[in-house]
């Protein structure tokens, strides 16, 4: 662990659209690149997101949540409080949906579950403080497929097939940006359904002569 003269390492965990939408200069500043060998956790596209057109976006879903690594990158922050605050503020969340670690101080709590391989990653890479977002599935108080609902795989697909076509061009982006790494029975069945296509790459803008 860090010498206690010294700033604490913080690692900030990404799987989503942490790591490739860009339009939040103000957190991207205040990290590091993003690495690949973060911890294993248990992902599924399993929470509705209003932010998104009722898309559905990656969370920590211990109950549907598939085994795959995430990222994780290196907050410039010396402060834990302000590391979490800067990712809080990116997902425009609340405090009760931060997960954290602290290596020195195990007993401090957050409101999200700590999932058993942070700590172990933690003290491998001699980070001294995790932070992630820890935002729970909210499928089944949320999907338009069919109220309380419990998520599946045939659920979200009904789900994705009844929302807006911006919400479908949402969800399309964000499955398909996704990290190769991220590997969930949804993500595979949607990849291989013809009306879920990736999303056409812009065209370079045309320079006036």
């Amino acid at each position: 662990m860090t010498d206690k003269n010294e700033p604490p390492k913080i690692a900030i965990l990404a799987w989503g659209s942490l790591i490739w939408d860009d339009q939040w200069p103000q957190f991207d500043k205040q990290r590091g690149e993003w690495r690949k060998d973060g911890p294993v956790l248990p992902l599924e596209f399993s929470r509705v997101s209003t932010s998104r057109d009722k898309a559905l976006t990656l969370v920590i879903d211990p109950v549907n949540g598939n085994d795959c690594k995430v990222m994780y990158a290196m907050s410039k922050r010396k402060n834990p409080a302000d590391a979490i605050a800067d990712l809080r503020d990116r997902e425009g969340t609340i405090m009760d949906h931060m997960g954290f670690y602290f290596a020195n101080d195990p007993d401090q709590k957050c409101v999200p579950q700590i999932p058993d391989t942070i700590p172990a990653w933690a003290k491998e890479m001699e980070f001294d403080v995790v932070v992630w977002a820890g935002m729970p599935s909210n499928f089944a108080e949320k999907t338009v497929f069919r109220k309380d609902e419990p998520f599946s795989v045939d659920a979200a697909v009904a789900h994705l097939q009844n929302i807006t076509p911006k919400g479908k061009a949402a969800a399309a982006t964000y499955v398909w940006r996704a990290p190769d790494l991220v590997i969930t029975p949804l993500r595979t069945r949607l990849q291989a359904e013809p009306w879920f296509s990736a999303p056409k790459a812009e065209e370079p803008a045309t320079q006036k002569v």
